[in-house]
């Protein structure tokens, strides 16, 4: 059992029309990957992630390096996961009933255990990680009242989950990659959670100001 046709509605990511992704999506629809499963597999990436940028503040040395690197990977494969499950749905033309459930319920999983393991990462701030966990459950709840309310899916940033995961990315891979006396003492996780936080916030109140505006169109 596989996913709706998720070809109407989708987030637009650009690197869904590469030639390289293209083929992976075909060659797991032609051997029958389920689209729900590429679901739970990204999620199980996300929560890993969270994992491990956590237990950055338990370890030290190359250690504590490698960690940081294995979380920028896993939350790139997670985020992977996220656009092929929707390409193989619509390679394999296989629908599920329960489809849009697998699409959603494990990003918000996923985001949640990633920010809150930066709060508990090396340099983060634990109330920031929840707080910012928070504003990525509200601007995706933002989104999808905009489809119920029949305006669509309103995608918009400045921080949509691929600006979320990217930065989070990049202070992991920097942690991870350059000497620690290039890190500066205040902590990289929790700068990075505030910009999180501030650009989450807007993003909703953006998100709510676009609905609101399709709607008002649509009114006669």
């Amino acid at each position: 059992m596989g996913e709706p046709d998720r070809s109407v509605d989708r987030r637009p990511i650009a690197v869904r029309e590469w030639q390289l992704f293209q083929r992976l999506a075909g060659w797991l629809a032609r051997r029958g990957v389920a689209p729900n499963g590429i679901s739970v597999a990204g999620m199980v990436c996300g929560v890993a992630a969270g994992g491990a940028l956590a237990a950055t503040s338990y370890l030290s040395g190359v250690e504590q390096r490698l960690t940081w690197v294995a979380a920028a990977v896993l939350i790139q494969l997670r985020l992977l996961a996220n656009m092929l499950d929707g390409m193989v749905a619509i390679e394999g033309r296989r629908a599920s009933p329960v489809g849009e459930l697998y699409n959603e319920v494990p990003d918000r999983v996923s985001d949640a255990a990633t920010l809150i393991g930066a709060g508990y990462a090396a340099g983060g701030e634990i109330a920031l990680g929840y707080s910012a966990a928070c504003v990525a459950l509200l601007t995706a709840y933002v989104r999808a009242m905009g489809k119920a309310a029949g305006a669509g899916q309103e995608f918009c940033g400045p921080m949509a989950k691929q600006q979320r995961m990217f930065l989070v990315t990049v202070v992991a891979g920097y942690c991870g990659l350059t000497p620690h006396d290039w890190q500066p003492s205040w902590g990289l996780a929790t700068a990075a959670l505030g910009v999180i936080i501030v650009g989450g916030l807007w993003t909703a109140v953006r998100r709510l100001w676009r609905i609101a505006l399709t709607l008002r169109k649509r009114t006669p």
